[in-house]
């Protein structure tokens, strides 16, 4: 971890992916980062998949570098700490419902002296209350009646779902990156802010600042489909001779030309630009436009070439190009996790499995990142962080526990 954000205490009662990460990518920084969970665990602590153990690799992974307390949050008292727990730390990330107990107003209420400092970032659904997740927000974006092959008929051909819960990801960074600006206000001004972030407004307002919303209005008709092709420029996957699927790019002049000099198909691109009036290094759109009639060349050549050969012109060409790899060949690829300074050794993995860990994305060559850390038993920090915050004893603690495990008991018998 760096020390970026060292010093800045931050509590965080969430689940599933958004609001874990805001609090993954600050932690990652510096920042203490004190994960809130009911003591039985949040709706996201068993999520699939589980260890043999009975240990979620997702849970794992979104805590990192966190600290853990767990409190009775059915109860009235253990709901009443977690909000004097957010009030005296004054940063709060969550995804609980506005109107629920950790409402804004609410922590602020429980500031001590009638502060208003409290931060708070809220991670919603729709901009209206409604509910959403990130496949449900996808759905309505329009983005996966874009995919799927250019010969399906739009009338009856189906959405295309992305794997990567993109949504969920870019708007835990969002809401990172606007806890920091509302913080940074406050340092200004000491005046605290509540900072909703709907996880629909990210998705349309991406949409929106790619230019395709615009493009939609203008155009007065959705976009067609294209396969693996890259839109408004040149890309697509091809196949080398013995087989292996690689994608290509190339959205620059300079790319352009490197890829037609590594597959040495300069004669059949002055011969097309002949017969077609136009030169394809003069921009995006001679190649999109004409984009079939170069597939066909480019995949043509490249049946004739071993991948190994096909790599390497390309690789001196300067092209921009990789492989297709399952990710179970991605998760041992040495180039890619065990030689990449991105990762660091296993931690102790409350899982109990080892496997490569990343650090912060962002480096600093002038600082040293640390190994990365390892997520924390659920409620491994109750006590620690009790005692601290709230100047709670330790038999004060320990008088919480055994009602909260009785409590516990009474729900399952």
């Amino acid at each position: 971890m760096y020390d970026l954000l060292s010093g800045l205490s931050i509590v965080e009662a969430s689940s599933f992916v958004a609001s874990p990460t805001a609090g993954l990518y600050c932690a990652q920084m510096g920042a203490e980062v004190i994960r809130v969970d009911h003591i039985a665990g949040g709706l996201d602590y068993d999520r699939y998949m589980l260890t043999k153990e009975g240990r979620s690799l997702s849970w794992e992974n979104l805590n990192r570098a966190k600290k853990s307390v767990a409190l009775d949050l059915r109860g009235e008292e253990g709901r009443e700490l977690l909000v004097e727990l957010a009030a005296r730390t004054a940063n709060l990330i969550t995804n609980l419902p506005e109107k629920s107990f950790l409402s804004h107003d609410a922590v602020k209420a429980a500031q001590p002296d009638g502060a208003d400092e409290l931060v708070s970032v809220r991670i919603m659904g729709w901009h209206d209350g409604r509910q959403a997740m990130d496949f449900t927000v996808n759905a309505a974006s329009g983005y996966p009646l874009m995919c799927g092959p250019e010969d399906w008929d739009d009338r009856t051909a189906p959405p295309v779902n992305q794997v990567l819960p993109a949504w969920d990801f870019i708007t835990g960074a969002y809401s990172a990156f606007a806890l920091l600006a509302a913080l940074r206000r406050r340092d200004a001004t000491g005046q605290g802010s509540e900072v909703r972030v709907p996880l629909g407004d990210v998705a349309m307002g991406t949409v929106a600042n790619s230019g395709a919303m615009a493009e939609m209005l203008y155009r007065g008709a959705d976009r067609e489909r294209l396969g693996n092709a890259i839109w408004g420029a040149f890309g697509r996957d091809f196949r080398s001779r013995d087989g292996v699927r690689f994608m290509v790019a190339a959205l620059t002049a300079k790319q352009w030309a490197g890829l037609v000099a590594a597959l040495g198909l300069a004669d059949e691109i002055a011969t097309l630009e002949s017969e077609l009036g136009v030169h394809f290094a003069d921009g995006d759109e001679p190649r999109f436009e004409h984009r079939h009639r170069l597939f066909a060349l480019f995949q043509a050549r490249a049946a004739q070439i071993d991948w190994a050969d096909l790599s390497a012109r390309m690789t001196e060409a300067g092209c921009t190009f990789e492989r297709y790899r399952t990710m179970h060949e991605a998760a041992n690829d040495p180039e890619l996790v065990a030689n990449n300074p991105l990762f660091g050794p296993s931690p102790a993995n409350p899982s109990g499995f080892s496997y490569p860990a990343p650090r912060s994305f962002a480096n600093l060559p002038a600082e040293d990142a640390g190994d990365p850390a390892p997520a924390p038993y659920l409620g491994q920090h109750t006590e620690e962080v009790l005692a601290e915050r709230l100047g709670l004893a330790s038999g004060t603690i320990a008088d919480l526990v055994d009602r909260k495990i009785a409590r516990l008991s009474d729900e399952t018998t």
